[in-house]
């Protein structure tokens, strides 16, 4: 909508533009007139032509000033915001960006610019945080841990060992993940599509979870939540279905979607993730769903963003803190990555999320 809107009003503002151009010429053409007025005011009245010559020269001085100075002004300004930002400081902003001429273009740019900055500066200390915030938690415990054995405190037993195994993984599972939004950023990963089937891969995702859940319970990259009661079920149809996919980054998809289910369904509850064939050859519309509290409809334009933890309190019981926030950013990547889509969808009871993959690429002309 805001696209729409801001359309008409820039071909309004086009239209009424006056170019630089245009008042340069028109200094020019006033500059002209007025020594060809004072010439004839001189062959008339007798006047002395010296005289002629310093009131044109004195006339077309202040009229070049004037219009001079409305073009130097915004220039300073400019070179003094632009200053401004380099040092670091993106909260200056020009003035004139409703000017009609090519100043006005120049002035909008540098706001937008100096805004675009301001949140990515904003974006890199809230990342700083997160990242620190989640990075602390674990090593935290493993220290605590190593520090009772060394003083003598813990014995190093097997279980003492595997309570250092867990924050060992959680540490790797964050690093892991950090690592897949630096690919993401930079993106440096190629995408290895391929021709499988879509039964015994998806099959192979949800015995994965349900051995996580069984041997260390389900974990994101910052939280360690112990789900054995929540159901995973699996359709496909038709059985033999198969897909054109990069099954690694598919893998990234699948799996964050059902650990994010998981930890939002209710106790004993269920996670369904559905897949059935897309409209184009190989392609392919899978879908997550599970029972919990769902998705306010407001929020839903948040929930792949990073960092958001959708964090609320839920009659539930276990596991909803959130993770870290990177898990459904990742997916979305891995989603666009193949020019997929992916969104929430409408339901009745809990949350759906639906993930279409175009499968293989059609050849043009």
């Amino acid at each position: 909508m805001s696209r729409s809107s801001a359309s008409p009003r820039s071909r309004l503002r086009r239209s009424l533009t006056i170019s630089i151009k245009t008042k340069l010429g028109t200094l020019v053409v006033v500059s002209v007139f007025i020594t060809t007025g004072l010439l004839m005011v001189a062959l008339r009245t007798e006047t002395e032509l010296r005289f002629i010559t310093v009131f044109s020269v004195i006339a077309t001085l202040l009229i070049t000033q004037f219009v001079a100075h409305g073009l130097t002004a915004p220039l300073d300004e400019m070179n003094t915001v632009a200053k401004s930002i380099s040092h670091g400081d993106y909260t200056r902003r020009v003035r004139g960006a409703d000017r009609r001429d090519e100043l006005g273009d120049l002035a909008s740019t540098i706001n937008r610019m100096a805004d675009d900055l301001e949140a990515v500066d904003h974006h890199r200390k809230e990342l700083v945080a997160n990242v620190s915030h989640e990075l602390r938690t674990p090593i935290a415990a493993l220290r605590a841990v190593l520090e009772n054995v060394v003083d003598g405190v813990s014995a190093a037993d097997p279980e003492t060992m595997r309570t250092a195994l867990k924050q060992t993984e959680r540490l790797g599972r964050l690093v892991e993940t950090l690592l897949d939004l630096s690919r993401l950023d930079n993106g440096v990963v190629p995408l290895k599509a391929r021709r499988f089937e879509v039964w015994p891969y998806l099959s192979g995702v949800l015995k994965e979870a349900n051995l996580a859940a069984s041997q260390r319970g389900l974990t994101s990259g910052s939280g360690h939540h112990t789900r054995t009661d929540v159901h995973l079920h699996l359709d496909v149809s038709p059985p033999e279905l198969t897909a054109h996919a990069d099954v690694e980054r598919l893998h990234q998809v699948v799996a964050n979607l059902i650990d994010n289910a998981v930890k939002h369904s209710p106790p004993h509850g269920r996670v369904t993730v559905r897949a059935r064939r897309g409209p184009q050859p190989e392609s392919l519309d899978l879908e997550v769903r599970d029972e919990g509290p769902g998705i306010p409809e407001q929020e839903r334009h948040k929930v792949f963003e990073r960092f958001n933890r959708g964090v609320k309190s839920s009659p539930h019981g276990p596991g909803s803190d959130g993770g870290t926030g990177l898990g459904l950013a990742i997916a979305r990547w891995a989603v666009d990555l193949h020019g997929g889509r992916i969104g929430v969808a409408e339901s009745a009871r809990g949350c759906r999320i639906q993930v279409t993959l175009p499968g293989i690429p059609q050849a043009r002309g």
